[in-house]
């Protein structure tokens, strides 16, 4: 069997044996870490890299794919939360906005200023219902929130923006002057109000860059201190350790460290459950999104993100994502037993509130291109209504004995993108002091990933584009590998250079040689990996059949895929797309 690393083209691959991955091995090497971390979203990989960064020895593992589950089904947004200052959440509102602020310096290839309107159809509604809002957190009858209340939000909120701040203070207009900025707003409307808050427009390779940093921080010249593996189970606790699982091989093995982290998201009930120690803290809700090609709902937004309260007391939004618009979100308990999809009610609620502030701009299922939905990871919250449930974190502890020792099992319950840096070293701190260890570094400022000296103007962006522009690269090409791995495109392009490169004939966006570095360097164990989080071509609704069959070709040789796991791929990655994104893939041939 072959290691993975060595990523060639495969011409005859009938025979080819599949790959040894060598994340798993060296975790099956040296079978024990100071710290195990369970979950690959955002919350997991930060916690990982802290911890890396620290000189810990540290090993993550994830079922899935890194950022699959709630982590790549966000609104796509790095907010203070407005909306949370009804809920009298301000530490977290204050904190989020400290850590949106150091995103857009930190990681300015992803993390980007969000001009926000909330468009507002009158001046004192809301005033009476507030206070009941913020006391008894319910939603009661659904009374639309004024001009009056969202100015005194916005005003709070400005003032938690006021120290280190990088976006402007929030602006009111009349009807005449938004509507000469936004026309195709509801002509209804009393005022708009606008402020700015941040976007990530690539979540899934920005949990791949913190991932990639903290491998990077734990390499030593005599050993790796940072271990991480995709497609790995938690699956049982046994007697000599926790057991793990390849989710790719079904191959079976046993880990011990010396604190356990459980970062699974909404599943951390199961994961506790699945290791011999049941809890009941989670009560996750889903939330479903829609993208849409539709030049005229693009071209409506002007730019901007339409933030604002649906008729039933919901707050949703629609914003550009590229030439894309991203709408959403609902917010319903979720049932942990079923799969979280958008469904065709959530679809028609979507078109809505399209129609509540764009009454003229005409939508059709046919203009959706991508969906999807996942289960944010909250609090157990009984009789609270969803919306009204807090978005704060807490670290729940309980001990257990695994191979003959007692080792803390730290479960994270809640959690959300805006504020992972933060998290992860709050997590981080409480792991240090129980391993006995001090802190050597902050996170606060240091760049991530591609984000390390990212051009900060458009003329930037155009001479780095222009300065990595050659015979065998154009600038649509160069361009294309700056906006999907930052100045890490750099390791990209040499890597392109190094060997005979032919981009695809289905899309001038990938290649064969990009497809082999993915494979080297970013873990793909599945097709459906490099369609959904090593690139955005699912997102924006550029899956087709050729696509399909260009990049499986690609990884055959890299991953030992003979033609029929060939054909199984292709097959997988097309249920995937139809089940849980509702894209039936179809052929670029008419």
């Amino acid at each position: 069997m072959r290691i993975l690393g060595n990523a060639g083209k495969n011409e005859d691959s009938k025979d080819a044996t599949p790959v040894v991955r060598a994340q798993v091995e060296s975790l099956k090497e040296r079978p024990h870490a100071r710290v195990l971390i369970i979950g690959g979203g955002i919350n997991g990989v930060g916690t990982f890299r802290d911890l890396a960064l620290q000189g810990i020895d540290v090993a993550l593992v994830e079922r899935g794919d890194y950022c699959q589950g709630a982590s790549g089904a966000s609104s796509h947004m790095i907010h203070g939360g407005i909306r949370y200052l009804e809920n009298g959440e301000f530490r977290l509102v204050r904190e989020s906005v400290v850590e949106r602020n150091g995103l857009l310096k930190i990681a300015p290839h992803y993390v980007k200023p969000l001009q926000t309107t909330i468009p507002i159809f009158s001046t004192f509604s809301g005033i009476l219902s507030a206070p009941i809002r913020f006391l008894t957190h319910k939603q009661g009858k659904p009374q639309e929130r004024g001009a009056f209340l969202i100015k005194v939000g916005l005003t709070l909120y400005d003032a938690f923006s006021r120290d280190g701040g990088t976006v402007p203070r929030h602006d009111f207009k009349g009807r005449k002057k938004a509507l000469a900025e936004l026309p195709q707003l509801h002509p209804g409307i009393k005022y708009a109000a606008t402020y700015y808050d941040a976007s990530v427009h690539n979540p899934e390779r920005l949990t791949l860059d913190v991932l990639q940093d903290g491998e990077k921080a734990g390499a030593t010249a005599t050993e790796t201190r940072a271990r991480a593996t995709n497609y790995v189970a938690a699956t049982a606790v046994k007697d000599d350790g926790v057991e793990l699982t390849d989710q790719l091989t079904g191959e079976t093995f046993t880990f011990t460290a010396d604190v356990i982290i459980n970062t699974t998201g909404a599943w951390v009930d199961m994961t506790n459950s699945a290791m011999g120690a049941a809890t009941k803290f989670m009560g996750g809700t889903k939330g479903s999104h829609i993208v849409f090609d539709h030049p005229g709902l693009l071209a409506a937004c002007n730019g901007r993100e339409i933030f604002f309260e649906h008729t039933d007391g919901r707050i949703v939004l629609i914003y550009p994502m590229g030439d894309r618009v991203l709408v959403g979100t609902t917010d319903v308990d979720a049932d942990m037993t079923a799969d979280a999809v958008c469904t065709e009610e959530e679809i028609d609620y979507f078109f809505d509130l399209i129609g509540h502030v764009f009454p003229n701009v005409l939508v059709t299922r046919d203009e959706i291109v991508y969906s999807f939905a996942g289960v944010r990871p909250l609090p157990r919250h009984d009789e609270t209504a969803p919306g009204f449930v807090s978005r704060d974190y807490r670290i729940e502890r309980s001990d257990r004995t695994i191979a003959g020792a007692s080792v803390p099992v730290l479960s994270l319950v809640g959690g959300k993108w805006t504020t992972f840096r933060a998290l992860s070293e709050h997590m981080t701190n409480d792991v240090l002091a129980i391993l006995g260890e001090t802190r050597k570094t902050s996170t606060a400022k240091l760049p991530i990933g591609g984000g390390v000296n990212f051009p900060d103007t458009s003329a930037g962006i155009e001479a780095w584009i222009a300065s990595h522009t050659g015979d065998s690269v154009d600038a649509a090409r160069s361009g294309t590998l700056l906006t999907r791995y930052g100045t890490r495109a750099e390791d990209v392009l040499a890597y392109l250079k190094e060997g005979e490169d032919t981009v695809f004939d289905s899309t001038d966006e990938l290649s064969d040689r990009e497809v082999a570095f993915m494979v080297e360097n970013e873990q793909v164990g599945h097709l459906i990996d490099v369609m959904i989080r090593r690139t955005s071509l699912a997102f924006r609704g550029l899956v087709t059949s050729e696509l399909l069959a260009e990049t499986a070709a690609a990884l055959a040789g890299p991953l030992g895929w003979n033609e029929a796991k060939v054909a199984e791929e292709i097959s997988h990655a097309v249920y995937v797309l139809d089940h849980f994104h509702g894209v039936q893939v179809q052929s670029l041939i008419a």
